[in-house]
């Protein structure tokens, strides 16, 4: 447990890292690129930043186990899916809708970790589980109900969720790691890993890496630095100072701010099912959260 200091500075960083976060949805949206090019760059840029702290990092990956660099692979790998499936889902989906689903990562975790991992789940953690379902569920039905004017919210919806259980795997893939491996070589590592996830992805699919306009190119360095640096890479510094089980609740606070600055920037308002199924999901989500860890 961090001492006293320690632990108010890393709960000022996740609130930090939360505000940092609730720009991502926005940034993808005011963007005219291709969703997977955005992906990439945010990662490829987030890399770059963080190339000028690295000094040392060599020596400490040359002592990093096989096994250990390979899960840190398979995290990389995962994360670029999270990025690909959810960045398609924001232009698809409403922002409150698809930020909200793709934070329901504590339910997926605590299934993983119990079909993977034999961890024990209590009748707390199935509870949230399923309130979080049954508020998946709600959201989606205003998609059914023609209730939105998003262009294809089942879809978006959809892959929201495939993005939160992808980011589960991620998270899961390398919670033992950074027991063992310090911030700067695991995140670069993983960083590096999902870009060339990400750059085989968009190879195959035959998008343009270059030839865009000079407001494009601020938004993928907006992305590295705000949901990228202040937000994703600090979220791994706090967790290292402050229970996990704290930082998954805290990020409930992102689909929250997501959804008043959609409302303040693009006059997104979300409907009333919408709202409701949202409510239920970050209760359901909370529940689990402060189970998993009781």
């Amino acid at each position: 447990m961090a001492r006293f200091g320690e632990r108010q500075v890393a709960l000022a960083a996740v609130a930090v890292a939360v505000l940092a976060a609730s720009t991502s949805a926005i940034l993808i949206r005011a963007g005219d690129a291709p969703e997977p090019v955005m992906a990439f760059y945010r990662v490829v840029f987030t890399v770059c930043l963080l190339l000028p702290l690295a000094r040392g990092t060599g020596a400490e990956l040359s002592r990093v186990s096989r096994r250990d660099l390979l899960a840190a692979g398979v995290a990389g790998l995962a994360l670029a899916a999270h990025f690909a499936s959810w960045f398609e889902s924001v232009d698809r989906t409403t922002i409150a809708a698809s930020t909200t689903l793709v934070q329901t990562q504590p339910i997926f975790v605590a299934v993983g970790a119990f079909l993977l991992l034999d961890e024990r789940v209590t009748r707390k953690v199935v509870g949230g589980i399923l309130v979080a379902v049954v508020g998946v569920g709600t959201m989606s039905a205003e998609g059914l109900l023609g209730g939105t004017t998003a262009p294809a919210p089942l879809l978006g919806n959809a892959l929201a969720v495939v993005g939160a259980v992808t980011g589960a795997a991620y998270w899961l893939s390398g919670r033992s790691i950074r027991q063992r491996v310090s911030l700067l070589p695991y995140v670069l590592v993983v960083y590096s890993v999902a870009a060339v996830g990400l750059l085989v992805s968009l190879l195959v699919q035959g998008q343009p890496l270059l030839g865009y306009a000079a407001h494009e190119w601020a938004l993928f360095l907006g992305m590295a630095v705000g949901p990228g640096i202040l937000g994703h890479t600090l979220i791994n510094w706090a967790l290292e100072h402050v229970q996990s089980s704290l930082v998954s609740v805290s990020l409930v606070g992102e689909p929250v701010g997501s959804t008043i600055l959609a409302a303040l920037v693009f006059g997104e308002i979300p409907g009333v099912i919408t709202l409701i199924g949202g409510a239920v999901v970050i209760t359901g989500i909370v529940v689990t959260a402060r189970a998993y860890r009781e």
